[in-house]
């Protein structure tokens, strides 16, 4: 990863990483997104997994405990998250590949080889040229065929959902997070060329709407 490149680090500044997990508990309802996601995902043992933005691991961690044969690897810009993530493993004692980068390395990471790939609660802090560059690289790491499922902050459709939205903008950044808001994320699926993009849940949460989201990159 080239020394210049930068990355919004968890919770918005790199000495709240300790308290990551804690935060996103206690405010995105991650207990009920994260198990519509992984049922969403639906992961077998013949499956190969990439989680784009794994942060501390705990998705990658849970993927493989409900599939303990499937290869589950993660990518995450951030060296001091991957050691926590690294760490949930092998406390757990689980085999889990992790890799050093942003979305846009996905098919570096991916390598054309994974059925399925997996993100949360990234794409609203990069910026919209990020996005592009990060979906239209997860569609060349799919084999043809291959699922994306996307857990984020999407449309947020009522005033309350946008003004709890603010507390995630005031962190993340406005000109990153405004995209989202407005509903882009299917449109740049689109764009990078998947198919069957559809938003298949909106869960409420006290910082604003975590949409999931399918898309399937088309048989050759």
């Amino acid at each position: 990863m080239p020394a210049n490149d930068r990355f919004v680090p968890a919770l918005g500044r790199s000495e709240w990483t300790w308290i990551y997990d804690f935060a996103i508990a206690l405010l995105t309802r991650e207990g009920r997104w994260r198990r519509a996601l992984i049922d969403q995902c639906a992961p077998k043992s013949q499956d190969v997994i990439l989680d784009v933005g794994c942060g501390t691991g705990t998705l990658v961690v849970l993927l493989k405990r409900r599939a303990p044969h499937a290869r589950v690897a993660g990518l995450d810009p951030d060296p001091d998250i991957l050691v926590r993530a690294q760490r949930k493993a092998k406390i757990g004692g689980l085999d889990i590949a992790f890799h050093q980068g942003f979305a846009r390395d996905a098919d570096y990471a991916g390598a054309g080889h994974a059925n399925k790939i997996i993100s949360s609660l990234v794409f609203h802090q990069t910026p919209l040229e990020e996005k592009r560059a990060g979906f239209a690289a997860m569609y060349r790491a799919l084999r043809p065929g291959g699922e994306l499922h996307i857990a984020d902050y999407g449309l947020q459709r009522t005033a309350l959902m946008r003004r709890l939205f603010r507390r995630v903008q005031q962190l993340d950044g406005f000109e990153n997070t405004e995209p989202n808001a407005l509903g882009v994320l299917p449109e740049l699926m689109r764009e990078a060329g998947f198919a069957q993009v559809a938003e298949r849940k909106v869960i409420p949460s006290p910082t604003g709407s975590i949409s999931l989201y399918f898309a399937r990159k088309p048989d050759a």
